[in-house]
């Protein structure tokens, strides 16, 4: 399927969910995450606020969780036409920007590339690890500039069961999907 057709169908699918279907299946899609890849103090997330009128995954759970266990944590801006990352913390003040997504205030990018992880937003994810996202790009620019070992972890409530038809040259796959029932690698095993 095209990208424009899976991003209206995954869409319709997300806002279906109540929201308290929403929190439970992200509760299960964080209880996986843990499991699988054990995050350790010292660590570095980056991670997006989720938009709650589009049924994100609730990324609050991951945010509360990493900075209780002493997890560095990074959430992006887009500050012109770049995303960059700000390392947040419970003090962190937000605003929301002109996409209504919720932001930290600060324009201070961390300059940091080499992330354990980055936790990142998409409406749907083939089996091959291809993303659908809101079509802006970002996440692609900002994948190009982080270190290659960092794990690019996508997080969604349905499982892969189409392809995606129009892939570009300059899409960037995600190496791993956490859903409510698993955790997928498209990069071969854990480390």
């Amino acid at each position: 399927m095209l990208k424009a057709e899976l991003r209206k169908e995954y869409m319709q699918k997300r806002k279906a969910l109540s929201y308290d279907e929403a929190f439970f299946l992200s509760e299960k899609i964080f209880r996986n995450f843990i499991e699988y890849f054990k995050p350790l103090p010292g660590q570095k997330v980056h991670i997006f606020i989720p938009i709650q009128k589009f049924r994100e995954i609730n990324t609050k759970l991951f945010i509360d969780y990493f900075l209780s266990r002493k997890i560095r944590v990074f959430a992006p801006k887009v500050v012109g036409t770049e995303l960059i990352s700000v390392e947040i913390f419970a003090d962190t003040d937000y605003e929301i920007n002109t996409w209504d997504i919720s932001e930290p205030v600060s324009d201070e990018d961390s300059g940091i590339s080499d992330f354990d992880f980055v936790i990142t937003p998409l409406l749907y994810c083939d089996s091959k690890g291809n993303r659908v996202g809101y079509g802006k790009g970002f996440y692609d620019g900002f994948f190009e500039s982080i270190s290659v070992s960092t794990k690019k972890i996508g997080v969604n409530y349905f499982n892969p069961d189409k392809n995606i038809d129009d892939i570009w040259e300059n899409d960037i796959p995600v190496d791993y999907l956490v859903t409510p029932d698993a955790v997928l690698s498209f990069s071969g095993p854990s480390e």
